[in-house]
């Protein structure tokens, strides 16, 4: 027992030490502010310092007394009214023992020459507002240090920082006049100790608060360092104030020594600042960020500007003027920022202890008043000043104080709630800003942060949690989010089940996890480690989406009936919020869900082979795909919105619109159309009313399928099919018409032996023979036509098939009148064929290009390889071959030359050895300007050798 009596009178001895050092400050710093304004320091306007040639001036003030006699720096003061000086002390005292107003003789020695001044001695220039100023700001330090010691005497940290206030009121209100006396001599060293002692104290309060840390084996040298440098400054002073170890006492050193204090002072509060930050940063609990902030906030605000503007120009030598002193003005900051923490966020509870002093002491005053009273009126009814005869006189009023004073305690509690924390018992407001905070969120997560935070601001609770109702398993809840709840594992939150019908009261309140006896096991242990006490039931329709929960205050107190009122009603806000936030997220699942299926729909459309496009009964067109796009040759954007018949030709527009009253599917078969770009198409249309989800028709759907090359591909085909047909019917006459044919020449042949040379029957025999011949050899170009079978290809140069084709025809060009234009590639890839076939092929399409051009003219033949393939082009300058003709160039028979000139199988023989070379042949021309034939044939694959 003797540990815990020594702690508490070592805590009250503390304390009575505190209170007269604050009683003694507060009366020197009362006399000082009196000195100070009633007393003027005279002043000549120098600055005087002592060297080894005695006492110079080291700074002269512009329009000062000495300034106006002429002085100069670097003058040195011999004496002054006939009285030697030695150090700069003795010019102050010399100063004050003339007095203001006096007429003062300086012998002064410049150059080595003295001469003598007269000055009149006026007073120092005093920035008295910027001293006053400050001394307010010492004075609300003093004030809001002494509203924490005064309640939390007791505590650690509330003494620790009602040190630092007391030290900081030191700082700010002592300040010397300048007589030099003992009094003015104590006024200087308390203001420099405080100036060392108030940076340290202040960061050691921010290494402590808002909890302290766990002990470290560097606690001890980390409180070294922080006491240790101011301790050092301190010990330089005094030294150099008593001359010991070399130092000296001059201005320069008072300079260096106050320079470093400010740097000191400035260093430790960005300090203490960054510490606060640190706090800051790791605290969970709203409220003690809250106070962390505001604190943070005033000591970087306050220091910051005095730093910069003061601190900073005054270390490195600026002589101090009107705008330094003006930087002082932030300094207020940092007492007014702890003030606000006090009073807005409770830091430390000072102020629930302070309310509730207050509340104790009205009642008790208003309890004596009223029994006073009661005595009184009992004197009076029985004509004595005090009954004492009686003991009802003296009990009654006993009894009716008693009863008094828990109600009129309560209503002084309630006038000083409404006082102290009219924010948060202003329901209006609150529930306005309540509504603000719901409306301006529609997402759970952020919503349910913004609404614990300002519960949180709103009642000063530091333990809450919403549960909404778990998907998972109906009728049944989770926790959505929480703040200073803790939990381990698995909860039982079957107390707030629908099924159990917890909230019949409109609240479910536990004073404690002991006071569920009737929950089981598990549901007590929830409750123990949720620590929560209220839960109060968020309901719409009468059902309840959600649940609040809430501890007690951060001050271990219940929450009144005014502050479950107050949730109840909150509680109806929220669950209209959380309905429309789950609203909200179901209508955005479902909107991307219809996003997903809009790009799903779209993906399948873009991907046809076909142009699909929609059109609403106006007749505008609502849906436009990329097929089309190419197909029709106007752009997606340039087509949606636009009437249809402004974007198809309008040949097409008028087969459509002919079709628009159809209610089943109408089509356009191979419908030619030319496109924007001049393309020329056929196209199959079809035509389709598009309908709705509930059968009514809503527009029209128009598919364009490009059969062009289809049509192309089926022409040849076609070609192919009636060459072959051709051919086993030319193959059958062919044999038949051979035999005769053989006979025919033999037996004319037999006869024209027989016949004389002369006889004029021969010439008619010749003719016959030469005819037979043609029918001859007529007969074998069908055959050759419908010859199927493959001839041995090997690798064939096309360049030296040309050139010899061409060797072969250079007679009948040269007469002609055909000039010959190569344009061959070297070294061309080799293609796989017959070169007796293919000399044919070219042999043919070269007298076919001379027969093309009677008057003469140029024939150009291009060579050249192209992904894998080899092409030989042969263009003509000749009268080119009319449109309708050219799809039957290749028919077997057909001819445009006169009678007797061509047999009408050349091209089609020519097209059947191309197409056995697996090659293809691809005709243009133009008529009055000439014909190209571009034949294609793959390359020749080398072998590979591995």
């Amino acid at each position: 027992m003797s540990a815990p009596i020594n702690d508490n009178l070592r805590v009250r001895l503390g304390a009575a030490v505190l209170a007269l050092t604050t009683l003694a400050a507060v009366v020197f710093g009362v006399i000082n502010f009196q000195q100070r304004s009633r007393f003027a320091a005279p002043d000549d306007g120098v600055a005087w310092i002592a060297s080894s040639s005695g006492v110079v001036a080291w700074h002269v003030s512009p329009h000062s007394p000495a300034a106006n006699a002429g002085l100069r720096v670097n003058d040195r003061v011999v004496a002054i009214n006939d009285a030697p000086t030695h150090s700069d002390i003795d010019v102050t005292k010399r100063l004050w023992r003339i007095g203001l107003w006096s007429i003062a003789h300086y012998q002064i020695e410049r150059g080595g020459k003295q001469f003598e001044v007269q000055l009149v001695i006026q007073p120092a220039a005093r920035p008295a507002s910027i001293e006053n100023y400050l001394s307010v700001v010492g004075v609300l330090y003093l004030f809001i240090g002494l509203f924490i010691f005064a309640r939390r005497w007791n505590a650690t940290r509330a003494v620790h920082f009602y040190v630092f206030c007391l030290v900081s009121f030191v700082l700010y209100t002592f300040q010397y006049t300048g007589k030099l006396t003992t009094f003015d001599w104590e006024i200087y060293w308390a203001a420099i100790v405080a100036r060392l002692l108030q940076p340290a104290l202040l960061l050691h309060f921010a290494l402590v608060f808002p909890e302290r840390r766990p002990d470290s084996k560097w606690k001890g040298a980390i409180l070294g360092a922080i006491y240790g440098v101011p301790g050092v400054l301190l010990l330089v002073r005094i030294l150099v104030g008593l001359r010991e170890l070399g130092f000296m006492p001059s201005i320069e050193a008072r300079n260096l020594l106050d320079r470093l204090d400010l740097a000191c002072l400035g260093i430790y509060f960005l300090l203490a600042a960054a510490v606060f930050v640190f706090s800051y940063r790791r605290a969970t609990s709203g409220i003690l960020r809250q106070q962390l902030k505001w604190v943070t906030g005033g000591a970087l605000a306050g220091i910051v500007p005095f730093l910069l503007f003061y601190i900073v120009p005054y270390f490195m030598g600026v002589v101090s003027g009107t705008w330094m002193n003006l930087s002082t003005i932030s300094l207020v900051l940092i007492p007014l920022s702890f003030g606000y923490a006090i009073i807005r966020y409770r830091l430390m509870d000072v102020d629930i202890i302070f309310k509730r002093g207050l509340a104790y002491t009205a009642a008790s005053g208003g309890v004596v008043a009223v029994y006073i009273a009661i005595v009184a009126l009992i004197g009076a009814l029985f004509h004595t000043a005090w009954p004492s005869g009686m003991m009802g006189g003296v009990i009654a009023p006993i009894v009716v104080a008693a009863f008094l004073f828990q109600p009129f305690r309560d209503w002084i509690q309630a006038r000083l709630d409404r006082f102290f924390y009219r924010d948060r018992l202003d329901y209006r407001r609150t529930l306005i800003e309540f509504g603000r905070t719901l409306t301006s969120e529609v997402r759970l997560d952020p919503m349910l942060a913004s609404v614990m935070d300002r519960i949180s601001q709103a009642l000063l609770v530091d333990r809450l949690a919403i549960f909404i109702e778990d998907e998972s398993r109906p009728g049944g809840y989770k926790i959505a989010r929480s703040v200073g709840v803790r939990y381990n594992g698995a909860l039982d939150l079957g107390f707030l089940d629908a099924e159990s019908r917890p909230f019949a009261h409109g609240i479910l309140f536990y004073e404690s996890a002991r006071a569920a006896r009737e929950s089981s096991a598990s549901v007590r242990q929830t409750l123990e480690q949720l620590d929560l006490n209220y839960f109060i039931p968020c309901q719409i329709r009468d059902h309840a989406i959600a649940v609040l929960g809430l501890g007690k205050t951060v001050d271990g107190d219940f929450l009144s009936s005014e502050d479950v009122e107050l949730l109840r009603t909150i509680a109806g806000y929220l669950a209209i919020a959380l309905d429309n936030a789950q609203l909200y997220s179901s209508l955005e699942q479902k909107a991307a869900q219809i996003e997903r299926l809009k790009d799903f729909s779209e993906n399948i459309v873009e991907s046809l082979n076909v142009g699909v496009l929609a059109v609403d009964f106006g007749g505008a067109v609502e849906s436009w795909n990329t097929q089309l796009e190419g197909l029709i040759g106007v752009p997606r954007e340039e087509a949606v919105g636009r009437k249809l018949e402004d974007v198809l030709p309008s040949d097409l527009m008028a087969e459509i619109t002919a079709r628009s009253g159809d209610e089943r599917v109408s089509s356009l078969y191979k419908f030619p159309m030319q496109n924007r770009e001049g393309r020329s198409l056929v196209v199959n249309v079809s035509i389709a009313p598009l309908v709705g989800k509930s059968g009514d028709r809503i527009g029209r759907l128009i598919l364009f399928d490009d059969v062009t090359q289809r049509m192309h591909l089926e022409e040849q085909v076609f070609q192919n099919e009636k060459l072959t047909s051709l051919g086993l019917l030319a193959a059958g006459v062919a044999h038949e018409v051979n035999t005769p044919l053989a006979v025919i020449s033999n037996y004319i042949q037999m006869l024209a032996k027989q016949i004389p040379s002369g006889d004029p029957r021969q010439q008619l025999i010749e003719k016959v023979v030469k005819q037979t011949f043609r029918a001859s050899e007529i007969v074998n170009n069908l055959l050759n036509f419908s010859r199927t079978g493959a001839a041995e290809f090997t690798e064939v140069n096309l360049n030296s098939v040309v050139e010899e084709v061409l060797t072969l025809v250079a007679h009948p060009f040269r007469t002609g009148q055909v000039q010959v234009m190569r344009n061959l590639q070297v070294e061309l890839p080799t293609v796989l064929g017959s070169t007796n076939k293919l000399q044919q092929v070219f042999l043919n399409l070269f007298l076919n290009a001379r027969d093309a051009m009677p008057s003469g003219g140029v024939v150009e033949i291009r060579t050249a390889a192209h992904n894998g393939s080899v092409e030989v082009e042969i263009i003509d300058s000749g009268a080119g071959i009319p449109r309708e003709n050219l799809n039957r160039i290749f028919d077997p028979f057909f001819t445009t030359k006169s009678s007797g000139r061509g047999t009408g199988l050349g091209l089609s023989v020519s097209y059947g050895i191309v197409k056995e070379h697996a090659g293809k042949v691809d005709v243009r021309s133009t008529p009055g300007k000439g014909t190209s034939f571009r034949l294609e044939f793959p390359a020749a694959r080398k072998a590979v050798h591995v």
